[in-house]
Parts: structure tokens; C-alpha cells; sequence
């Protein structure tokens, strides 16, 4: 099957929504951010039920999002190999089955298994549904597909603690039964969707270094390296650190911290929607440079301003930048890739995404300890220019 638009009579892109392999591909994706979004507002019940130290409870997370970080060269090669319906299908159902379980888990040492392997399930799923859209458009009906895919992903980070916290108050396990819904959505997959899928098998050592190859290409390598810069800044200091500062500065209560940091969601979900639009004006390199821009400015002001509600200005530019950076990075790798290894190019792409998470909080923290809450955010703004260097050097503009 040809990438819509090419070789076929392309729909409008005002039409794309209505697409029902689109609608599929994002289904996938609001169940790839299911997993931690949904279940955090359950941890303080989840600690004194089970009996765990608060401390210990972040294990959850880590252990739900460790295997997409190790997995992604894996899964991408299977699925270039074996075709993305084969790990997908069996990935969804893992999400759902194991994630279920840990409404039953009697423990949590078994809890933490459960997430483990429901973290397994998790990992192909947000890089497939990109290489899904990479394999069934192109030109700009894909950067308009990436961005709507970008808006439905953000959409559901921001509605996803409300309804994990609505469950909550039944009961701590109540919000853990929510994966059950990617089991229908696997079967939509395996029944409904259309996608290219490989032709023949091909000699794993020759397809091996033809991959070495290409992950060699230097403005490939410069967009994995701005795939980690996005999430080193927003897990860094705007998840992990803009919620201290507000508390030191200004006192708020945990309703309102969550709702400043809720408006990059929003900001994402608005700006990613209209990448088509402004993509027949700019091209995907200048977006990128310009998200660097907007995420230096963001945190450059963020220290100097003295009224709480005025922190939702830097943090609808960071949310700006999000929604034209990422997605335009996905966009320039799926036009780079040639198709047989994109499920490749785009699983080490989520490998950079799960290194950047890591990474965030660790450099954030490094310059808190030497300068203070002012410093995270000033570290952020020279991180951003020094990315937006690296693109330059790799030819990423």
C-alpha cells in the first residue's frame, strides 16, 4: 500500500480526521500515554494500602517506562522485519492484560513485576503509530498527520489525571483497570488497519549494517539529539522543578500547581493541531529551530516574574514550542528514513525520547544543588542554544 498522496489521489487534510486508519493510529497513541498519566493521582492511597514508604513509590514509574528506553533498537528491528501489526497487536494486549493485574495485585513487589511487563507492552507503541503514519502519508498530509497525532497525545496527558483521580477516590486499583481499553483497540488493529508490511525475509546480518549505516547520517543522529533536548527540558525543569519553584514562591496548593502546569498540555494540543498550516510556510528545520527559541525564552522569564498566574505565559510558549518541535522532528526522520527501516530509525528515536526523561531530572537537579531553583531554568536556556549549536553542526537546519 502507497503512503496516501502518493501513487493514490490524497484526501483533504481538513478530512484527515475522519480516517479511519488515522483514528486507529491515534488510538494507539492515547493508549501509549495511558500508562503513567492515569495512575499518579492513585499513589498516595496506593502507599498506605499496600504499606509503602512515599519514597518508593516512583519505582512504578520507573519500572513501567525502563523498558522503552532499552527496548527500542529491538523493536524496531522486529518490526521492520516481521511487519509493525505483529508487535503491535501483541504489545496492546500485553498494556491491557498486565495492566489490569495490578488492580489485583496482592503486594507491591508483584505490583512492580506487573509494571514491568506492562512496560513492555508500552514500548513499541507510541514509536509504531509515528512509523504507521510515516508508512501511509506523505508530503504535507504526514506533517499535518504528525501533528494531529501530537494534539491527541497531549489532549490525553492533560484529561488522563482527572480520570485516574475521579477513579481514585473508589479506590486506589481503580484506575489500574483502564488499560483494559487497549484491548479492543488491538483488535481494531489487527481486524481494521492496513499498513505496509515487509515483503519477504531479508539476511539479518546485511540488514543489521545497512541500519548501522544509515543511523550513521548525521542530521539522524542531530534529531535523536533533539528528541533527548525536548524531554531533558520538559521533564527536567518544567515537570520536576517549575512545581518547587511555585511552591517556594508563591504557596500554592497542589489544584493550582496542577493547573499551570495543565496549560502546556494545552498549549501542545492547539499548536500541534495547526503544524499543516504552518508547515506550507516554514520549513520542518526552521519549526525545529524556532521550538528551541520558544523553550529558552519560556524558562529565561520564568525566574523574574512575581505573579503566580503570570508563570501560564512562559509555560504556553514552552507548550509552543513542544507542539512544533516534536512533531516536526518526526516528521524530518520519517522523510529521512527509507521505508524499510523506519520502524528502526523511529524505536531509537523513543530510545532518545526514554533518555531524555532520565537524563531531565538528573541535570535539572545537579545545577539546583549548586545555584538554586534560578539556576535550573538558566541551565534550560543555555541547553536550548546549545542544541540549537548541534542541530547547526548536524546539519539539522
Amino acid at each position: 500500500m502507497p503512503p496516501v498522496g502518493v501513487g493514490s489521489q490524497p484526501q483533504k487534510l481538513h478530512k484527515l480526521y475522519l480516517d479511519k486508519y488515522f483514528q486507529i493510529i491515534c488510538a494507539v497513541s492515547l493508549i501509549a500515554v495511558l500508562g503513567v498519566a492515569s495512575v499518579t493521582p492513585a499513589f498516595p492511597k496506593l502507599a498506605e494500602a499496600l504499606e509503602v514508604a512515599p519514597q518508593n513509590v516512583g519505582w512504578l514509574v520507573t519500572a513501567f517506562t525502563f523498558p522503552t528506553m532499552v527496548l527500542g533498537p529491538v523493536i524496531g528491528v522486529l518490526a521492520d522485519r516481521s511487519g509493525r501489526k505483529k508487535i503491535l497487536v501483541p504489545a496492546l494486549f500485553l498494556f491491557g492484560i498486565a495492566g489490569a493485574a495490578c488492580a489485583v495485585a496482592p503486594n507491591f513487589a508483584v505490583l512492580l513485576l506487573l509494571r514491568f511487563l506492562q512496560g513492555i507492552g508500552a514500548a513499541p507503541l507510541l514509536s509504531l503509530s509515528v512509523t504507521l503514519i510515516g508508512d501511509l502519508y506523505a508530503g504535507e498530509k504526514r506533517t499535518t498527520a504528525m501533528g494531529y497525532n501530537a494534539s491527541v497525545s497531549s489532549i490525553g496527558t492533560a484529561i488522563y489525571p482527572t480520570i485516574g483521580g475521579a477513579l481514585a477516590t473508589l479506590g486506589w486499583n481503580y484506575p489500574f483497570f483502564l488499560p483494559l481499553v487497549a484491548i479492543p483497540i488491538g483488535l481494531l488493529v489487527l481486524f481494521i488497519l492496513k499498513s505496509p508490511e515487509p515483503q519477504g525475509e531479508r539476511n539479518l546480518r546485511e540488514y543489521l549494517r545497512n541500519a548501522l549505516n544509515i543511523l550513521k547520517n548525521r542530521q539522524i543522529v542531530g534529531l535523536f539529539i533533539g528528541s533527548a533536548a525536548n524531554f531533558i527540558l520538559l521533564y527536567g525543569a518544567y515537570v520536576t522543578y517549575l512545581p518547587t519553584l511555585i511552591d517556594d514562591s508563591f504557596k500554592a496548593s497542589a489544584l493550582t500547581i496542577g493547573l499551570i502546569l495543565s496549560s502546556v498540555s494545552v498549549a501542545i494540543a492547539f499548536t500541534s493541531s495547526q503544524l499543516g498550516r504552518l508547515a506550507r510556510r516554514f520549513s520542518e528545520g526552521t519549526l525545529i529551530r524556532a521550538s528551541f527559541v520558544f523553550y529558552a525564552l519560556a524558562l529565561l522569564i520564568v525566574p523574574f516574574l512575581q505573579s503566580l498566574w503570570l508563570l501560564l505565559i512562559p509555560t504556553t510558549l514552552f507548550g509552543v514550542g513542544l507542539g512544533i518541535g516534536m512533531p516536526s522532528i518526526q516528521t524530518l526522520l520519517a522523510e529521512l528514513a527509507p521505508r524499510e527501516y523506519l520502524a528502526t530509525v523511529m524505536s531509537i528515536n523513543g530510545t532518545f525520547f526514554g533518555l531524555g526523561q532520565t537524563l531531565g531530572p538528573l541535570i535539572m537537579g545537579i545545577a539546583f544543588g549548586i545555584g538554586g531553583i534560578s539556576s535550573v531554568f538558566y541551565v534550560g536556556v543555555a541547553f536550548a542554544f546549545l542544541t540549537l549549536v548541534v542541530f547547526r553542526y548536524c546539519n539539522c537546519m
